[in-house]
């Protein structure tokens, strides 16, 4: 089927949430600016990085910090009430501590608020060689559709390639688990290096590698890093803390997309219309720019790139990256 037929129907009659990512795609218009507005109108937009928490709990939270703006709680009701560019649809939750028991805790918001697409939480004992704590952890976990996989920092990652030991990983892809990973520019060249050793594993690039984003061109160690991440069919970026890195220095962040663009050309040219992510870090991201703001500055840099790009980037891609369940009613 030629590609032009392929998009030929709108989204203004087919709502994309309700369908398998390849059919919603199959139904985005290529016709007029009219038609092409229309559906964009109709595109639902997941968050695929917000953080939840409450420090009112009686075991409090190991994070973030009193006596900051963060510290207070910070739930879904907090999120849907935020400004928007866009109305948000749903969220999927990436944990913001290191205790295990708190994986519960966020599964038990997601199962009382359909809002909440999933969540991606925290096993201990990850670098180490596959044990049967571990593997009680993932058997656990795994067995609640809204658990859709763990995050881990980059040098997890290192130490896994100075083992050559990825059982452990291999059992995540095994019971359909996902692995975030966060890190700083050099984390997109340890993925290159570490996604082909796991190929059913989907890794995700947190936050672009938190790239310093300046009016400079971007670093050639980054790009080069992007590149061979990109490589492997398996890996998908998150573009998520983009204020953060381009406020470094405290401060607002520039709220003109062309500021960002050479950083964000170089993502999509890599890994393609078909594995780039929508996330805000939020309320994270509230130091250099509030939520609409977030929003606005990468969604209207996706409605650039091709009649398919904004909805692929809005909720599409992470469907297939993060294979969450369907929930009804959803906002």
């Amino acid at each position: 089927m030629q590609r032009r037929t392929f998009l030929s129907q709108s989204l203004t009659t087919v709502t994309a949430a309700a369908l398998p990512a390849s059919s919603a795609v199959a139904m985005l218009s290529a016709g007029s600016r009219e038609e092409s507005l229309a559906s964009i109108a109709s595109i639902p937009v997941i968050d695929c990085h917000t953080h939840f928490y409450d420090p009112r709990r009686p075991e409090g939270i190991p994070w973030p910090a009193k006596d900051t703006p963060l510290y207070r709680p910070v739930l879904p009701e907090h999120l849907r009430a935020q400004p928007q560019h866009r109305p948000l649809t749903g969220t999927l939750i990436v944990e913001a501590s290191s205790r295990l028991e708190d994986n519960d805790w966020l599964l038990q918001l997601a199962q009382d608020d359909p809002f909440i697409v999933g969540i991606i939480g925290r096993f201990t004992g990850v670098a180490s060689p596959l044990s049967d704590d571990f593997r009680k952890q993932v058997k656990r976990y795994a067995a609640n559709p809204l658990f859709r996989g763990i995050r881990v920092g980059s040098g997890v990652i290192q130490e896994f390639l100075q083992r050559d030991d990825w059982a452990a990983l291999q059992l995540l892809a095994d019971h359909n688990l996902v692995l975030d990973v966060n890190g700083g520019p050099d984390t997109p060249g340890l993925i290159g290096a570490a996604a082909g050793k796991v190929p059913q594993l989907h890794w995700i690039l947190n936050h672009i590698g938190n790239v310093r984003i300046t009016a400079d061109q971007p670093p050639a160690d980054w790009q080069s890093g992007i590149r061979e991440a990109a490589q492997h069919a398996n890996v998908y970026c998150k573009v998520s803390a983009l204020v953060e890195g381009a406020a470094r220095d405290g401060g607002r962040a520039p709220d003109d997309s062309a500021f960002y663009r050479p950083y964000l050309d170089v993502v999509w040219n890599a890994f393609g219309e078909e594995r780039v992510i929508y996330g805000s870090n939020w309320p994270v991201c509230e130091r250099a720019a509030d939520y609409r703001t977030v929003q606005r500055l990468t969604l209207e840099d996706a409605a650039t790139r091709s009649p398919t790009a904004l909805a692929r980037f809005c909720h599409l891609n992470a469907r297939v990256a993060y294979s969450w369940p369907e929930r009804n009613p959803r906002p």
